[in-house]
């Protein structure tokens, strides 16, 4: 198992350097004078670039060693947050975010199917569900502690805690992830569009798509919605920001036994229970308790 917590902390490193600006929307918009809607690109971008680079990069780097691939994207990873904690414009910034949409592109598309490489068959399901923990562990962890530095030293200091961070990931992926050369079967261009082929991966994609995008749609603007409307303190709004991570941590290891058995029910349930907790935080979410059961709902749901 010290190959998968290796790869969980590669995926912690880059969940928490995606989602950390929804913490710092304000300092940073601040910093560059504009307005939180373009200050909301950092985290459109990466999405963007992302959804371009999994398949490109995938392609492209079909007959390479899976590990000096991962270790060359937290190398990449780590230069980007490098990149943010010393941007001397707002376009700087934007640039490193790109690089980070590439990271998150690519190492996804590689790093979520190794569990079967790393473990027996046996355990192939808690492997991926240690993985995948680290999306709700970034929220949990990343975003408060992030937050908080940020609050102390300023938002630069956040985004160089997050170079050291990715840079300790790294060399745990050094140091215990095996040589892992290509499958005999490589994903190139005539693999994927055989895949597209089939209806129920398109159906995966759409339904993929429509539930993230929603999620980060209303999730980047989250601090502004519980300064502005909940009106809460930057404390409240950390401590909210900590509960819903919790929320997501739980939801991902309740829903993972149960996704691996019947996936198409949990993943109906996880999108149903998200809709309707973003639907109701504008007419419930005014106050602090009705915000508070939302954001744990929501948490829960995308965890899910």
């Amino acid at each position: 198992m010290p190959a998968v917590l290796a790869v969980t902390a590669g995926v912690f490193a880059i969940v928490t350097t995606e989602i950390l600006p929804v913490g710092l929307l304000g300092p940073i918009g601040a910093t560059f004078r504009i307005s939180d809607g373009t200050t909301g690109l950092m985290m459109t971008l990466p999405g963007l670039v992302a959804a371009v680079a999994a398949p490109v990069v995938t392609v492209a780097t079909r007959r390479a060693d899976r590990r000096t691939v991962l270790c060359g994207l937290l190398l990449l990873l780590a230069l980007a947050d490098l990149l943010n904690a010393v941007a001397p414009a707002y376009g700087a910034v934007l640039l490193a975010r790109v690089a980070l949409g590439l990271v998150i592109g690519a190492f996804w598309s590689i790093g979520s199917g190794l569990a079967p490489r790393l473990v027996p068959t046996e355990r192939q399901a808690r492997a991926n569900t240690v993985i995948f923990t680290a999306v709700p562990l970034g929220s949990v962890l990343g975003v408060p502690a992030g937050v908080l530095l940020g609050s102390l030293a300023g938002w630069r200091a956040a985004f160089a805690a997050m170079a050291a961070l990715t840079l300790l990931a790294l060399a745990a992926l050094l140091a215990t992830l095996p040589p892992l050369p290509p499958p005999a079967t490589t994903t190139g261009l005539p693999v994927l569009r055989g895949l597209l082929t089939g209806r129920g991966t398109r159906a995966g994609l759409a339904v993929t798509f429509l539930i993230v995008l929603a999620h980060f749609g209303a999730y980047t603007y989250v601090t502004p919605f519980l300064t502005e409307v909940t009106r809460v303190g930057p404390g409240t709004t950390g401590a909210l920001l900590l509960a819903y991570g919790a929320a997501g941590l739980l939801g991902n290891l309740l829903a993972g036994a149960r996704a691996a058995r019947a996936p198409r029910p949990a993943l109906a349930a996880a999108a149903v229970l998200l809709a309707a907790a973003t639907l109701l935080l504008p007419v419930l979410g005014t106050g602090g308790p009705g915000a508070t059961v939302l954001l744990l709902l929501w948490g829960a749901a995308y965890g899910a």
